[in-house]
């Protein structure tokens, strides 16, 4: 067997109206929606490097804040957090600072953890990028 990328990371939601609107509104992603059978849908959100799902087609996947979470990689993480914060947002954990990252950890509208990551220009993944 060879893996050869990620497919998609998906989160189950209860009221995907209310998940779109915090994917689409508060996080600005823009959704392809493919429709079900009996009115479920599989909404994805294009990134860079990977696709984001959300879903309501399994009663027995349940949202939760304490499994795996998409870490958003972001330009500005106090800017973003603080978006966040003046949009509501339940954050989880503020900041953690480390040498080459600073992360924070916020509930989207289903109770799903999503992860804020910002590279500090020290880290390996930055090391010799140019600007330009």
């Amino acid at each position: 067997m060879k893996v050869v990328d990620v497919a998609f990371t998906g989160y189950p939601v209860v009221n995907i109206e209310r998940a779109r609107g915090f994917y689409e509104d508060t996080l600005g992603l823009k959704p392809k929606v493919f429709d079900l059978p009996e009115e479920k849908y599989w909404v994805e959100y294009d990134l860079p490097n990977g696709t984001l799902a959300i879903t309501d087609v399994d009663p027995n996947w349940k949202p939760q804040n304490n499994g795996a979470a998409i870490a958003l990689e972001v330009d500005d993480f106090e800017k973003t957090m603080g978006q966040l914060k003046e949009k509501g947002v339940t954050i989880v954990q503020d900041l953690i600072d480390t040498p080459v990252c600073r992360i924070g950890t916020i509930l989207d509208t289903e109770g799903n953890a999503v992860t804020i990551h910002c590279q500090k220009d020290c880290h390996p993944d930055k090391i010799g990028q140019s600007n330009g």
